[in-house]
């Protein structure tokens, strides 16, 4: 008959508090005024699900707002495509999405950009 092999007794190693930082950039819509920060930092607090429930961010995550750019700090697990996902949404809500795209500046940043409909334009006319 096998021995049980007795557990060790101690402190388990405590994995570290990840926390994830986002920025989301508006700078171009809101300085033509066509897009108000402070609706899509309201929009992203009601939606932002935290296990299963949208509005229910408590100390897990913080969405904050400097001028034109919304911060969401998040200490459980958070995706910067949930994050992209949403945008889009407020945007489509708001009849922005024709003119505006979410476009990834670098690993935690998205920047909101006009399409390059003048490009387009040129483009139609050599033709």
């Amino acid at each position: 008959m096998p021995v049980p092999v007795p557990k060790k007794k101690g402190a388990a190693p405590k994995a570290k508090k990840v926390v994830l930082k986002f920025t989301i950039d508006c700078q171009s819509p809101v300085e033509d005024g066509i897009m108000d920060v402070g609706s899509f930092e309201k929009f992203l607090h009601d939606k932002i699900k935290v296990n299963g429930k949208a509005g229910n961010l408590g100390e897990a995550i913080v969405i904050s707002r400097d001028k034109t750019k919304i911060n969401v700090t998040a200490e459980t697990a958070f995706s910067k495509r949930y994050l992209k996902y949403l945008t889009k949404k407020y945007l489509k809500k708001h009849s922005l999405r024709d003119w505006l795209r979410v476009v990834s500046s670098n690993k935690t940043t998205f920047e909101l950009r006009y399409f390059n409909i003048h490009e387009n334009e040129e483009e139609e006319a050599e033709e």
